[in-house]
């Protein structure tokens, strides 16, 4: 705790707010900081991709992420996949993420943090390259939001620490080189309203009734901040095939959504199917569903298992999101079903077997990290440290074997850079391409109509 005469030390969390994730992250581990050293540190969230200070070209491009997941994947995935490489990162960084560095750079020079922490892979190198610029000797540590594909931004940048959500993305630095004291796993933070006890089913169904639910089995379909997930043809699927079921499908900010689950809800007129919008108590949905049901997001993934809910995964975003159905299903915390007709077939036979719901739900409760967030709290602490004392971030980590990195000095686009680069997209079908933006057009026509 600071005393009188000793401020609170500034720390600066970056974030981006394409995807709620990054945010959630930030926010659990300042609330775990609050807990464990209150008064010691003072936070400063900052966004360098759509924050006020970037162009307007930069906020509208990281803006489409929410649209391009829901309507046209395969377009985010020929991009993740052409940027997760040395060259097409390189590219990407001189370009449209080069506004980022200068965001960085400016949030450092105001605020003067003991520690920087990024919470978002695009903006772990331009911290470093802030680090250096404005000589702030502050250690810079890298939180991974993502489950178990992790993208290159997120390891390849000169932190000083890289903090992972998993032994699989630990196994993943190790393999490509980095020493065993730059990453550490923690786990994925989530807030501390998800990490409490998972209650009985007589707690759950009183929960329910406090939600205003009839305290039947309940289903809750969620596709994080986005709405993504084809929620509502899982919805109607789920009402048609089972019965005695409530479903609850958690819209985010997709607002188009809402508007039809709320046209289905009025169609059905049973009162069984309820629309939500972005909600402040997810945790309550969460601890009192039967089944999760949604797309499988690592923050989903992380909630859903600290409240000890079985989750039934529908689908998963192409690049970040492949290896997270494989982590569900392998720990036996829950199934994958990306058919609709499937989805309900699942859902149907485990409202009829308690005792497998029963074992989902306890693998589930096995496979999360509670403590993750209080963890990470205390490790970036530790790291601050040293800023109390007045010593330098070089000093502190005096002895640690940390990679230097490249140094991508220049901003702008290098020529030397586009035959390579146009190798990593070479592998993409014209033809396959164009089908399916025929059919991505059909899929806007159709949300636009909507609104």
């Amino acid at each position: 705790m600071a005393s009188p005469e000793q401020p609170p030390l500034p720390l600066l969390f970056l974030i981006g707010d394409t995807g709620g994730g990054h945010r959630s992250a930030a926010a659990a581990v300042q609330q775990a900081l609050d807990r464990v050293e209150p008064g010691r540190f003072a936070p400063v969230t900052w966004d360098p991709l759509r924050g006020p200070d970037v162009p307007g070209l930069l906020r509208w491009f990281a803006g489409l992420y929410g649209l391009c997941i829901r309507l046209t994947p395969w377009l985010w995935w020929s991009f993740w996949r052409t940027s997760n490489s040395p060259v097409g990162l390189r590219a990407l960084r001189r370009t449209i993420m080069a506004p980022v560095y200068g965001s960085v750079e400016r949030a450092v020079e105001s605020c003067r943090p003991a520690l920087i922490v990024a919470f978002h892979p695009m903006t772990a190198d331009p911290a470093v390259r802030a680090q250096r610029t404005a000589d702030a000797h502050a250690p810079v540590v890298t939180v991974v939001t993502d489950l178990v594909t992790a993208h290159l931004s997120w390891v390849d940048a000169a932190v000083d620490r890289v903090v992972v959500p998993s032994e699989v993305v630990a196994d993943q630095c190790a393999a490509d080189g980095s020493p065993a004291g730059r990453y550490v796993p923690l786990g994925l933070p989530v807030a501390a309203e998800f990490c409490r006890p998972p209650l009985d089913e007589t707690q759950r169904r009183e929960l329910k009734r406090e939600l205003g639910l009839r305290g039947e089995f309940l289903v809750v379909l969620t596709g994080g901040a986005e709405g993504s997930g084809r929620l509502r043809r899982c919805a109607a699927a789920i009402l048609r095939q089972v019965a005695d079921v409530d479903v609850v499908v958690i819209c985010g900010r997709n607002r188009s959504l809402r508007r039809r689950v709320g046209r289905l809800a009025e169609r059905t007129g049973d009162g069984r199917l309820t629309a939500q919008g972005f909600v402040g108590n997810m945790a309550d949905w969460l601890r009192c569903a039967d089944i999760v049901v949604g797309k499988a997001g690592p923050g989903t993934i992380a909630e859903a298992t600290c409240c000890g809910a079985p989750l039934v995964l529908t689908s998963f975003v192409p690049g970040q999101e492949k290896g997270n159905a494989e982590f569900v299903t392998d720990s036996g915390a829950g199934l994958y079903a990306p058919r609709p007709r499937q989805l309900a077939a699942e859902v149907g036979r485990l409202r009829r077997d308690p005792a497998a719901l029963g074992a989902m739900r306890d693998a589930s409760a096995r496979a999360s990290r509670p403590g993750a967030a209080v963890d990470i709290a205390r490790f970036i602490a530790d790291l601050a440290a040293p800023a109390e004392l007045g010593v330098t971030a070089e000093a502190a980590m005096a002895g640690v074997d940390v990679p230097v990195g490249r140094d991508d000095e220049g901003v702008g686009w290098p020529s030397e850079l586009l035959p390579a680069l146009m190798a990593e997209t070479a592998a993409i079908s014209a033809p396959a391409s164009l089908r399916r933006l025929r059919r991505s057009g059909v899929l806007i026509r159709a949300a636009l109509r909507d609104r």
